[in-house]
């Protein structure tokens, strides 16, 4: 079985993935997983991470990164990659365990065109571009469109409680700068430090500590095979039966592109019960039901349509790949629109999964099999319900997001495991999720059966293959990511001088 492990384990998710591409669009992590939010980039939420900050002197604190807008291109210009201002973007908290958010913070984006111009032949004419010289700092007078948020914080019920604005703890102001997107060398010559002057410290209402935030273009996270996954299945498989690099095969399609994160770090003590220290997140995004197109918008940004009526959820993303490899293609849309607490409508997905049963066909001739579990109680401990004595919250509805315990002390980047709990790493996912933590690997043991090798929701000898280590072969651990806030890496630039 070790030999069969090795000989497939680079193959695995790509071949499985591939098949339910047959099936319709699927993608990994949230990047266009679903019909709609292909049309709707800007409001696609790609990965959701929450952990407790390992920063030196941060442990504290929760840091909650939303990503948003996948496969970004550094030259992806004149207009590149601003947030919708007519869209509204949501983190939510659950501290109490039943599928409901209690705490919500409400991201609202501004664009503020300039319309710089330059004299030619004697007038001043409009520039097609987003900036006419270099930038250095916040509302640069060289930057032709300058974007900003606001966030609110919600209590209660996140379209009826009680909402707050949530201010800049140096002047008190509800507004924050967002940079623009790593244009290149020459228009942006230090993009780090430029990046750095949009963190701020902020008071949030009800915490006497600040936190901070920070919103703009980062490096992408998320580290997955994709190209072979597409290309029928293109990826070929270790050398030898033990090949010790199965898992580094740097086969990484996202090494490239760049994401949009709304990032913030909360006190503990304000996200957190003192009757329970585990919390549930996730993140949504929001657009008007009604869209008019207007037939001559004539000259300025955003007069191209007009959007009204009530909110209407179009993105949702807690626990990574649920979408994606877990729900079927028929009811991605309606998971995007739902809440957790609905999550029950879902559960056949959870408890007689698909994946395992393509990849024992996949592999039927190695003598792979599938978990015989049937329901998957422990699937739906790992997807649903928290894992006991590691993330469960002691009153808990079944539903997914995200869950971390923050009384979990926290794993000093060198001693963080890439493969989390089922490494031995109880600060990792799935309690909770770092940037270093190698979801995709995890994501596959676990469907697999790992969690009954274990004795968690099932006994061993109901995993027959549980003990493979599947893997995509692209590698990420923590080496990958800043130690400190807001983590990930500066992102990728438009061209290198």
């Amino acid at each position: 079985m070790k030999s069969v492990a090795r000989s497939v384990a680079s193959t695995a998710l790509g071949i499985a993935a591939g098949c339910l591409l047959i099936a319709g669009n699927v993608s990994a992590s949230s990047h266009r997983e679903s019909p709609f939010v292909t049309q709707n980039p800007k409001v696609d939420g790609t990965d959701f991470y929450m952990f407790r900050s390992y920063e030196t002197g941060r442990s504290g604190f929760v840091t909650i990164v939303a990503n948003y807008q996948p496969f970004q291109d550094g030259f992806g210009g004149p207009n590149f990659f601003m947030m919708d201002p007519k869209a509204l973007y949501e983190i939510h908290i659950d501290n109490v365990g039943d599928g409901h958010e209690h705490i919500t913070y409400q991201f609202r984006f501004s664009n503020n065109l300039l319309d710089l111009a330059v004299p030619v032949g004697g007038k001043n004419v409009s520039v097609p571009l987003i900036n006419i010289g270099a930038i250095n700092a916040p509302k640069s007078a060289t930057l032709n469109v300058q974007e900003s948020y606001t966030i609110t914080m919600v209590t209660g019920d996140r379209r009826t409680g009680t909402a707050a604005s949530i201010t800049n703890a140096a002047n008190g102001s509800t507004s924050f700068d967002k940079p623009v997107d790593y244009i290149g060398n020459k228009s942006l010559p230090n993009y780090a430090a430029y990046a750095a002057q949009h963190i701020y410290n902020i008071n949030i209402p009800g915490c006497s500590t600040p936190g901070k935030v920070f919103v703009g273009q980062r490096k992408d996270p998320f580290v997955v095979n994709l190209g072979g996954t597409f290309d029928l299945v293109n990826i070929t498989a270790p050398a030898t039966a033990f090949d010790p690099q199965a898992e580094n095969k740097g086969l990484d399609n996202l090494k490239l592109k760049n994401v949009t994160a709304i990032e913030m770090e909360v006190p503990i003590s304000c996200l957190a019960t003192t009757a329970d220290p585990v919390i549930g997140g996730w993140t949504t995004a929001s657009v008007r039901q009604a869209r008019l197109i207007n037939p001559a918008p004539g000259a300025g940004v955003g007069l191209a349509s007009k959007e009204g009526g009530a909110w209407s959820q179009v993105s949702r993303l807690g626990m990574p790949l649920v979408n994606e490899v877990v729900i079927g293609l028929k009811d991605k849309d309606r998971f995007n629109t739902s809440k957790p607490s609905d999550d029950g409508q879902f559960l056949s997905y959870v408890t007689n999964p698909t994946l395992p049963a393509l990849l024992e066909i996949l592999f039927s001739s190695a003598g792979v099999k599938a978990p015989t579990n049937i329901p998957r109680n422990d699937l739906v401990t790992a997807f649903l319900t928290g894992v006991p004595g590691i993330n469960q919250q002691k009153t808990v509805t079944p539903s997914e997001m995200l869950r971390l315990n923050t009384s979990t002390p926290v794993a000093a980047p060198a001693s963080q495991s890439r493969l989390g709990v089922i490494g031995g790493d109880s600060a990792g996912f799935p309690n909770g999720r770092r940037p270093g933590d190698d979801v995709v690997d995890i994501a596959l043991r676990v469907v697999m059966g790992r969690l009954c090798t274990l004795n968690i929701g099932c006994a061993p000898a109901s995993a027959p293959s549980g003990a493979i280590d599947f893997t995509d072969g692209a590698f990420v651990d923590s080496t990958f990511f800043d130690s400190t806030f807001p983590y990930l890496k500066t992102p990728v630039p438009g061209v290198f001088n």
